[in-house]
């Protein structure tokens, strides 16, 4: 005798439903206020929350072994885990900027910065150190739009 499972029929049953379906759904399954997320991200949350609940979650040993991974990258500092991992580029990326007819050529390092031999904890301090005023490094680098988009 086999049973319907229901599981795979609610996953589907996401892509279907309105937004305000997926909060209230979102509302009962974390028992939170949903984040203000996009619509894709609710999806993918709450299609796993369903099968986490219906066939168990992670099993202890791979929490244990992710969470010792995520030491390995970050070191321990809390900090730095609550940095999202692609907001930094690459270690070993050239940030080139033009300024004033003089180009800037920016390496980014494992903890940090490197311009013009010097390191720097920050992309601000070195847009700083060229322009002479206070900039937002990402903006200055052309990794961050000056604007917030919509």
């Amino acid at each position: 005798m086999t049973t319907h499972d229901p599981i795979p029929a609610r996953l589907a049953a996401l892509k279907t439903a309105t937004t305000q379906e997926l909060k209230a759904q979102w509302r009962d399954l974390f028992d939170s206020e949903p984040p203000p997320f996009n619509r894709r991200y609710l999806e993918s949350r709450l299609a796993y929350r369903i099968q986490e609940l219906a066939y168990g979650g992670l099993k202890p040993e791979t929490i244990r072994r992710l969470e010792r991974l995520g030491e390995d990258l970050d070191g321990g500092d809390r900090k730095k885990s609550r940095i999202r991992a692609d907001t930094m580029p690459i270690t070993g990326t050239r940030l080139i900027r033009e300024w004033q007819g003089v180009e800037h050529v920016v390496t980014v390092t494992s903890d940090g910065f490197e311009w013009q031999g010097r390191p720097y904890k920050s992309l601000s301090a070195i847009a700083r150190a060229i322009t002479g005023t206070h900039w937002n490094g990402w903006v200055f680098f052309g990794l961050k739009n000056r604007r917030a988009r919509t």
